[in-house]
């Protein structure tokens, strides 16, 4: 994987790897083949044949058999699925879609919300024998599941339920499978028995039949082209009082009787529906794991041409300089490999974490819930990234980075509508920013007295500081102006995560407070639409302390001393440009004086300048195999040397 004789890359890419990088590992050599990769000349009709072939050729992996328990013929490793498949990103990421959909999304809803009755259809998606969609999403309503409107209405005379769109905006939409190949559907819809409605559960429903044709009651068609991804086949789907048997409930936490009998052994609805909703977790994980991948791929990419293109002469040598000897390409690139670092080590976490909940090992009542306030963070903090970096990347390849020949155009494209799916991002940050609000909302409803007291004088302490600027006399006393990355105060990593939480601390108190003060005046809904800015920032702010732990937590079970002094270096890169980024909030706010500011600054030139000598080996780290870039300007010997 590494340059011969490149140690310290083997290690950090074991260390970046994981807990299943045996199931890495195993996966490297098998991309290795071309009828994994997309062909970007093919029309859409077919790649998504193509798709449908590398599909089969990778059901043969064991990969897919993972994410299932041992009585369904899976091997009860959902942390080895997510891995696993994760690493189809590195070829195709339609591919990547494709199999989501069919192993994850479909398999999962059937796998997590079926029960035993529903065991041969596991089998038979297993084997690709039964090709499904996630019929969840409609035209009306997307990131607000409860009030979707397609209906599932019990009829006890055949013991049927009548699926059915009653309005225009209740079609399914942008549903992945849909438009072709696909013969079932897990759909979700609202559940009607009794005259009552009972909230969204979720249904199969056949499409079509064995020669394609649509059955009767069920219309689908084409969602067309799209701006990337022409391997997976999306459509929408409208039901026309179309009938299943009874069976056809997923039924692991709500059934219906034979004669219209509605049972849960979850009382409350809003405790059902968010239980259904959170076993299908691992599809969110997988959506920010698959993004972060393919920004790995597109900097294993710009860095290694960066490495190799020569673009005006030193005047002191006569020789072009290398691309990524200039200080502007260091940092247009070297912070987003540091990032990509980072984010490595949280999906590491997170996958865990999720391996824990899902295979019964975690039985915390609160670990479902973190988890899925984990996984939103995370997705959003990765396909950001990934939409970032592979556009920086883009650009610093020049006209090559637009040639869809070397690949970072088709990364682009195909990566862009990972900030929707599986929930757009700014949804999702709100979700993240609820969580801590309702949290803090329950720390301070809890205080004593004196508790009241304490927290009154720290708010207070708070205005006091920001107001004459205590904490940056502080820092000024702290920072020396002449200080390197080694020596300064804001070396320490406990300074680093000191200033995540403080940022965090300060926007989640603040916007609590913001709230309430509204809320008595508008209303608690008009009151949070006018903080969403404020939530927001606290949201990502969150999201970024996060990120650094698990960084930090990852280079701790590095033994190697280089290794661990390298990844250090990095982590440090990660601290560095985020705080710059930052870096006005940290002043407005009174949390950075403008010296530790400029102190940041040149931390950042500092930093990428110690890192460049070991770009190559940050990247080989990044564990994508070089056979697996297919970007045809890393072979051409007249474009390396800049003739």
């Amino acid at each position: 994987m590494a340059s011969p004789g490149n140690q310290t890359a083997d290690i950090l890419r074991a260390a970046l790897d994981g807990p299943w990088r045996d199931v890495r590992e195993q996966a490297r050599p098998r991309l290795d083949d071309e009828r994994l990769f997309g062909d970007p000349y093919l029309d859409y009709h077919a790649a998504r044949d193509r798709v449908l072939e590398q599909m089969r050729l990778v059901s043969k992996f064991g990969l897919a058999e993972r994410g299932f328990r041992r009585e369904h013929g899976g091997t009860a490793d959902p942390g080895g699925a997510v891995t696993g498949l994760e690493m189809l990103a590195y070829t195709d990421l339609s591919l990547w879609v494709k199999s989501g959909v069919q192993w994850g999304l479909f398999g999962g809803a059937v796998e997590n919300l079926g029960t035993e009755r529903h065991r041969d259809v596991v089998t038979r998606l297993m084997s690709l024998d039964l090709l499904g969609c996630f019929a969840m999403t409609e035209s009306g309503h997307g990131s607000d599941v409860a009030q979707l409107e397609t209906t599932a209405t019990y009829d006890p005379a055949t013991e049927e339920f009548v699926v059915h769109s009653p309005t225009e905006s209740s079609r399914k939409d942008y549903i992945g499978g849909a438009a072709e190949h696909a013969r079932m559907a897990a759909v979700f819809a609202q559940l009607i028995t009794d005259g009552e409605g009972r909230g969204v559960h979720c249904f199969l429903v056949p499409l079509r039949d064995a020669e394609g044709n649509d059955l009767p009651g069920v219309t689908t068609s084409d969602c067309g082209l799209k701006g990337g991804l022409p391997g997976v086949d999306n459509g929408r789907i409208r039901f026309d009082h179309v009938r299943i048997p009874r069976e056809n409930l997923l039924n692991r936490y709500a059934d219906v009787a034979p004669d219209g009998a509605y049972s849960s052994d979850i009382e409350n609805p809003s405790r059902r529906f968010f239980t259904t909703l959170g076993t299908l977790v691992r599809g969110r994980i997988s959506v920010g794991g698959a993004a972060a991948a393919a920004a790995r791929v597109a900097l294993s990419i710009a860095v290694r041409y960066a490495e190799q293109r020569r673009q005006f002469d030193d005047p002191d040598t006569g020789e072009e300089v290398v691309l990524l000897d200039y200080r502007s390409h260091q940092r247009r690139l070297l912070p987003h490999v540091a990032r990509a670092f980072a984010l490595s080590f949280a999906q590491n976490d997170l996958v865990r974490r999720m391996h824990l909940v899902q295979t019964g090992q975690d039985l915390d009542p609160g670990a479902q819930r973190a988890l899925e306030k984990r996984a939103a963070g995370f997705k959003v903090a990765q396909t950001r990234h990934a939409t970032r970096a592979i556009q920086e990347c883009r650009e610093a390849c020049g006209g090559a980075g637009y040639l869809t020949e070397n690949r970072l155009v088709t990364l682009k494209a195909d990566t862009d509508v990972f900030t929707t799916f599986e929930g757009d991002n700014v949804v999702l940050t709100q979700l993240v920013a609820k969580e801590l609000l309702t949290a803090y909302a329950d720390e301070v409803r809890d205080l004593d007295a004196l508790g009241w007291v304490r927290f009154a004088a720290t708010m207070a302490r708070d205005v006091a500081r920001e107001g004459s600027g205590v904490r940056q006399l502080i820092q000024r006393l702290r920072d020396r102006g002449g200080d390197s990355v080694d020596d300064g105060d804001l070396s320490r990593r406990a300074v680093q995560l000191q200033l995540f939480a403080d940022r965090e601390d300060y926007l989640v108190r603040t916007a609590a407070h913001r709230l309430q003060a509204r809320a008595e005046e508008t209303g608690p809904f008009e009151a949070f639409d006018n903080a969403q800015d404020h939530i927001l920032l606290a949201g990502e702010a969150h999201i970024e302390r996060l990120v650094l732990e698990a960084f930090i937590e990852g280079i701790a079970d590095i033994e190697d001393e280089q290794a661990r002094a390298l990844a250090d270096s990095v982590c440090d890169l990660y601290v560095y440009s985020s705080l710059e980024q930052n870096q006005a909030w940290y002043i407005m706010h009174r949390f950075m004086s403008v010296d530790r500011a400029k102190q940041v600054r040149r931390g950042v030139n500092e930093l990428v300048d110690r890192l460049r000598p070991h770009a190559l080996t940050l990247v080989e780290a990044l564990g994508v195999p070089e056979s697996t870039l297919r970007a045809a300007m890393l072979d051409d010997a007249s474009v390396h040397q800049g003739r």
